[in-house]
C-alpha cells in the first residue's frame, strides 16, 4: 500500500467521524484537565507525605536543573503521563470519537512502528551526545543508580508518549479540524508545546524547531509513533548522560549548543521521514485496526 492509499488525513480525522462536533473537543479538554488534577492532587499530597514541602517546591520551581534527583524525575515524569488515562476517560464520556483515533489514522497505536522507528534516533542521539561530551567535556557529576536507570526505560518513554497525545494528538487534530489548515496546527500545536517549556529564549526556540519538526512527522506519517520514537530517543538520551555526569541538566543552553542541537534535529527529521518512505513504514496499517 502507499504511504496515503486509504489512510485519512491525520490532522483532520476527527471530522471523520460521525458523532465529531466541533465543540465536543472542549468538553474533552475540560473533563481531561479535571480528571488530571485530580490525579495531579492525589500524586502531589502522596510525594509531600514521602518527601516533604521542600522537595516539592524545589521540583516545581526549580526549573530542569533539579531533574538529576531520580525522584524528582519521576514526579515530573508521572504528572505528564498521567495526561494519557485522563484523556482517555474523557473520550469515553464524551463519545466523540474512539481514542485509539488520536494515536493515528492508520487503525490505532503500533507498537512494531513505534520500536522500529527507535533504532535510528536512538543510534544517532548517542553518538551526537559522545562527541558533545568529547568537545565540551564532563558537566556533571555521576548519579548513577538501579532508580535512575528504571526511570529511564520507563517513565521518560511514558512521558514522551504522553507530551505527543498531548500537543500532536489532542491538540493538533483539534485545530486540524477546527481550521482545516495542517500547516496552521502544526504551528499553533508547536507554540503551545513550547511555552510549556521552561527554557531561556535560547531553549525555548530550539523547542520550537523540535514540536514543528514533530508536528510535521506526525501529520506525513499519520500517527504519532514516529514523533514518540524520536521524543524518547531524546530525552532518554539527554537523562542517561545526565546520570553519568557527563551532561548537565540546564534551563539555561548556550547558543553554540542550541544551533548544533537544531542542526542535528533537522537532519534527523529528514533522515526518519526518507527512510519511513522507502520502508514503508508509514503505509501500515495497525493490527489493532478498529472499524469506526
Amino acid at each position: 500500500m502507499a504511504m496515503n492509499d486509504k489512510i485519512a488525513d491525520y490532522i483532520t480525522f476527527p471530522k471523520t467521524f460521525e458523532k465529531y462536533r466541533w465543540y465536543k473537543p472542549i468538553l474533552v479538554f475540560v473533563l481531561t484537565i479535571i480528571i488530571m488534577s485530580i490525579l495531579s492532587g492525589l500524586t502531589i499530597a502522596a510525594f509531600y507525605k514521602m518527601a516533604g514541602p521542600d522537595f516539592l517546591r524545589a521540583v516545581l520551581y526549580g526549573g530542569y536543573e533539579i531533574l538529576v534527583s531520580p525522584m524528582a524525575m519521576f514526579f515530573m515524569d508521572l504528572i505528564i503521563i498521567m495526561f494519557i488515562p485522563s484523556l482517555y476517560i474523557a473520550s469515553k464520556v464524551v463519545k466523540d470519537r474512539p481514542f485509539s483515533s488520536y494515536s493515528s489514522s492508520r487503525g490505532g497505536w503500533n507498537f512494531k512502528l513505534y520500536f522500529k522507528a527507535l533504532i535510528i534516533p536512538m543510534i544517532l542521539f548517542i553518538v551526537y551526545m559522545i562527541a558533545e561530551t568529547a568537545i565540551k567535556g564532563p558537566e556533571g557529576t555521576s548519579n548513577f543508580s538501579i532508580a535512575f536507570l528504571l526511570l529511564l526505560f520507563i517513565s521518560v518513554p511514558l512521558q514522551c508518549i504522553a507530551e505527543e497525545y498531548m500537543f500532536r494528538g489532542f491538540i493538533m487534530q483539534t485545530f486540524g479540524a477546527w481550521f482545516k489548515m495542517p500547516v496552521l496546527a502544526i504551528v499553533l500545536q508547536a507554540i503551545l508545546f513550547t511555552v510549556c517549556h521552561q527554557y531561556n529564549i535560547l531553549g525555548l526556540f530550539e523547542t520550537l524547531v523540535t514540536g514543528l519538526g514533530f508536528g510535521f512527522l506526525a501529520w506525513k506519517t499519520n500517527g504519532l509513533e514516529i514523533s514518540s520514537a524520536l521524543h524518547t530517543a531524546n530525552n532518554f538520551a539527554v537523562g542517561l548522560f545526565v546520570m553519568l555526569g557527563l551532561k548537565a541538566s540546564t534551563s539555561s543552553p548556550q547558543l553554540w549548543e542550541v544551533v548544533a542541537s537544531i542542526v542535528f534535529l533537522i537532519i534527523l527529521f529528514i533522515i526518519m521521514y526518507y527512510v519511513g518512505n522507502k520502508t514503508n513504514w508509514f503505509g501500515e496499517i495497525s493490527e489493532n485496526s478498529q472499524n469506526r
